[in-house]
């Protein structure tokens, strides 16, 4: 069994979004204790698991401490691999099924583009104790379920917010999207996102969150075609476009940059 390790939305390896990308025999079943060990021994953002079930693909993420239900960067780096290693031709769209629904996936002018939902993030009063702890006076705050979506006034802020992640531990699941507004013509907007409570401090590049921000950015600039980078320290290039389906094409570009196997004596069902 191959586990594949994808820096995801970007061309240059050591950039982007690290993602652990797993094909597992359909035949083989694993159990999630050894998923989730996998992907503790792995300690990127996300590992994906991924086994085709009637000519779709069965995908699970999961962090080094939970499994979660929305991941963009790792479902890009599994369509990635599929192409890459074979199992797919990049003419066809690839299915996947997952805690998110039926997300997609095909191969369009050198890039992947990701077919995922659109959310709104509804304009909220957030505490006080949240932006103190992000580090950061909003221009808009907005809520979707756990998700916290703030626009902050320019590239500085955004760069320079030191978030005490201790004290946002203390709000349970939340998310927080962070964004401004392009200061160079190669970009329509900015953003970063952290996710403390299931041990990511820093999401490097976020595919999911851009279901969140290409809306928003959307109606802001009039746009439905948009441009973004995740001013991470790894940074990462992403483009976004709106369908008339409310749904938002992600695209992207992967980079595998090591691959590994692993002994059968570690994968108890195999023995």
């Amino acid at each position: 069994m191959k586990i594949y390790q994808v820096d995801a939305f970007t061309s240059q390896a050591y950039k982007g979004n690290p993602a652990g990308v797993c094909v597992l025999p359909s035949s083989k079943p694993l159990d999630d204790t050894l998923l989730q060990n996998i992907s503790a021994e792995l300690h990127v953002s996300e590992t994906a698991f991924l086994s085709k079930q009637n000519g779709s693909y069965h995908l699970r993420w999961f962090t080094p401490l939970a499994e979660i239900d929305f991941c963009g960067h790792a479902t890009l780096s599994s369509a990635h691999i599929l192409w890459e290693t074979g199992l797919e031709k990049k003419q066809d769209t690839i299915e996947f099924d997952t805690l998110s629904g039926k997300l997609f996936a095909r191969y369009k002018n050198g890039k992947i583009e990701l077919n995922f939902p659109s959310f709104t993030g509804q304009p909220a009063l957030v505490q006080k104790r949240i932006t103190t702890a992000l580090g950061i006076t909003p221009i808009f705050s907005g809520v979707n379920g756990s998700r916290y979506l703030f626009e902050v006034e320019n590239r500085q802020v955004l760069e320079t917010m030191q978030p005490d992640f201790s004290k946002l531990k203390k709000f349970g699941d939340k998310q927080f999207i962070i964004t401004c507004k392009s200061e160079d013509k190669e970009h329509d907007f900015y953003s970063r996102f952290f996710v403390p409570f299931i041990g990511i401090d820093e999401d490097p590049v976020t595919g999911s969150a851009h279901s969140f921000l290409a809306p928003y950015w959307s109606r802001k600039l009039g746009n439905k075609l948009l441009k973004a980078y995740q001013a991470s320290q790894r940074g990462g290039i992403l483009e976004c476009e709106l369908t008339d389906k409310d749904r938002v094409l992600i695209r992207g570009q992967a980079v595998i940059v090591f691959e590994i196997e692993m002994r059968e004596e570690h994968i108890p069902r195999w023995h």
